[in-house]
């Protein structure tokens, strides 16, 4: 958890969490508990999902952990909410507890607001969450596509674009969700659109040591391509990537020296007119990650 403590004491406003399974390489499973336990090494930074997928839960499950959250680490807890499993379509089965169909996830969205109001009671039903009530943790939508935009925007609550892995509909995406967003939905909880989206970045002191330290996952994508099942790799030279490492997955990336990397999410916010940019950092190294988001702090804020 040092990366908590490094992300805290260099000004970084987040630290999310994401759920996969049958995954090798990332320790991504149990998203609550390592949202705890970052809380627990933190004293200023929002600590957070992103995110939970909800059709592998039960809702009133995840008020309650998500309230004892907030009610232990002084209402600094993110509540992001996907529709994706976060894994294949077997695993999926074995964790699948609600439907993933746009109506069930905005009726659960509704219930689990209700059971973080003042209230902690489901808006659908008498059910009541003693644990979760009163501790309004904001709720934010996941999505990839113009259909998880949609349903933010529908929903009048902040969005999350996966931009650093899903490039294709960037620009679509945020048009229909400001275009969609509504202040009347009874779960609205902004009074705006506000996007939130994803860009990989690592950081070195030179633009060649960062190019390096990016074939980790440039070799992580080229085996979730072909299938292959192995823990995130060392750096090797980038001539020696397979398919000379180029995957369209990864064209929303910051990669170079301070100078470089910064230019590169200014070009990526101009883009885009995103409110908040959320920087994904894998490297073999953990002290490499924990230098990274050192450099970017420094010339960032």
């Amino acid at each position: 958890m040092s990366v908590a403590r490094v992300a805290d004491g260099a000004g970084y406003s987040r630290l999310w969490f994401a759920e996969h399974h049958n995954t090798m390489g990332l320790a991504a499973s149990a998203t609550s508990l390592l949202i705890s336990q970052a809380a627990s090494v933190s004293e200023k930074i929002r600590v957070g999902s992103g995110g939970v997928m909800l059709p592998n839960h039960a809702p009133l499950m995840v008020a309650e952990q998500y309230g004892t959250l907030a009610n232990i680490h002084d209402n600094r807890i993110d509540l992001g909410l996907g529709r994706a499993p976060g894994t294949d379509g077997m695993t999926a089965q074995a964790l699948s507890r609600s439907s993933a169909e746009p109506q069930s996830f905005a009726q659960n969205i509704y219930d689990m607001q209700g059971w973080f109001s003042d209230e902690g009671q489901a808006h659908t039903s008498p059910i009541q969450s003693a644990v979760s009530a009163g501790t309004d943790v904001p709720i934010w939508v996941l999505g990839s596509t113009t259909n998880g935009a949609a349903i933010a925007g529908q929903l009048g609550l902040p969005f999350s674009l996966a931009s650093h892995f899903a490039p294709d509909q960037i620009d679509a995406a945020i048009r229909v969700y400001r275009d969609s967003f509504t202040t009347e939905a009874p779960t609205a909880q902004i009074d705006k659109p506000y996007v939130m989206a994803g860009i990989n970045v690592i950081v070195a002191e030179t633009d060649e040591e960062a190019q390096r330290e990016f074939t980790s996952v440039k070799q992580m994508f080229a085996d979730i391509g072909r299938g292959r099942r192995r823990r995130l790799q060392p750096p090797i030279d980038p001539g020696e990537v397979e398919g000379g490492g180029e995957n369209p997955m990864l064209q929303i990336s910051a990669v170079g020296s301070p100078e470089t990397a910064t230019r590169q999410m200014s070009e990526f916010v101009e883009r885009t007119g995103a409110d908040e940019l959320i920087t994904i950092t894998y490297a073999y190294d953990p002290a490499v990650a924990e230098r990274s988001l050192k450099l970017l702090a420094d010339a960032w804020f």
